[in-house]
């Protein structure tokens, strides 16, 4: 197995915290992972232990980062990232302190390529600067530096038969991206932030102004049918790289994508109100959905002929005629 998800073992003097500081820093993740995330929380806690209080101080990190602009102005957010990537920590309190300390174990005991954590930064940082998106093709560009690189980090924890794995890692990001992206409207819109493409809303008839007014128009459903279409396929084309990751992975990843996919349908019982109403799945709902996922016929038995091929096939045309991910995706030579 290229990556083989093994904790690998750390000499006394590797890092500077003791194992009783460290312990402390992964029940931080993972509260921080519980706190913002249940779903994952839940989808996590199918991994062993080494590989769940990594994969949740991986989870901590990206959170973390995803704060530090979101609660601070544009230039104290650049600020304050400059020093987060750098290690400088003094002025972001004791909690960066903790959860940077897990995740830099994490990351050298799963020879977790700094690359792919650079770019997250880098996509967390086009939030300060970046408040629009033209084209679907933009919007997969960002979603990919927020979104797809976690989940090329998480391949290393979780472990992956051959560099095949990738481009599903990367659909797969990209999916549960637009899944949030069209779940938090609402909430993203009082931010100052609107991720729809701005050149579909202007095809679909939307102006801003609906949005602001939470406008529940024809043209508005329209536009959200086609949108979450489009999310439901580039599942599909992720789905059959899960055969490719190691047995634990297959479950906890299928797990979080099956949760995800159902805050669609959640989407679609709102009336595509998510203006007003955040879509989630109650407790009974995530059950449903973890016991037939968990099942291998259903888990496996429409994509196991698939694994390992290229993913293609089902994407609306609209969206490969915009070169969806296109060769964005670095080797990762080039994340070392």
């Amino acid at each position: 197995m290229v990556g083989s998800g093994t904790d690998r073992s750390l000499s006394s003097g590797s890092i500077s915290q003791d194992q009783a500081d460290l312990d402390v820093a992964f029940d931080l993740a993972d509260q921080i992972t519980r706190q913002h995330s249940r779903s994952f929380h839940l989808a996590s806690g199918l991994l062993p232990r080494p590989a769940r209080r990594a994969i949740r101080s991986l989870y901590a990190f990206c959170r973390f980062t995803d704060d530090i602009v979101d609660n601070a102005g544009d230039q104290g957010a650049s600020e304050a990232l400059d020093a987060w990537q750098a290690g400088n920590l003094d002025d972001l309190g004791e909690q960066a302190v903790q959860v940077m300390a897990a995740w830099q174990d994490t990351q050298v005991r799963y020879a977790i390529p700094q690359g792919y954590a650079d770019q997250l930064i880098a996509g967390v940082r086009m939030d300060i600067s970046h408040d629009r998106y033209h084209t679907f093709d933009d919007l997969a560009a960002y979603s990919y530096r927020v979104a797809s690189t976690v989940g090329l980090m998480s391949m290393h924890i979780l472990g992956f038969q051959s560099t095949d794995a990738v481009p599903y890692a990367v659909k797969m990001g990209v999916a549960l991206q637009l899944t949030n992206i069209l779940r938090d409207v609402g909430e993203d819109w009082q931010m100052g932030r609107l991720y729809l493409p701005q050149d579909e809303l202007e095809d679909f008839g939307i102006v801003e102004s609906d949005i602001d007014n939470g406008r529940l128009t024809p043209a508005w459903r329209r536009y959200m049918r086609f949108a979450i279409d489009r999310n439901r396929q580039l599942y599909e084309q992720a789905w059959p790289g899960l055969e490719l990751l190691s047995p634990q992975g297959r479950r906890s990843v299928g797990a979080a994508a099956e949760l995800y996919r159902g805050i669609l349908d959640a989407i679609e019982s709102l009336d595509y109100d998510v203006f007003r109403h955040r879509a989630y799945l109650n407790r009974w709902e995530k059950i449903r959905r973890l016991s037939r996922v968990l099942t291998p016929v259903s888990l496996w038995g429409s994509t196991q002929d698939q694994a390992g091929q290229p993913a293609t096939g089902n994407m609306s045309r609209r969206a490969e005629d915009r070169g969806l991910l296109g060769e964005r995706v670095p080797s990762s030579s080039t994340n070392a």
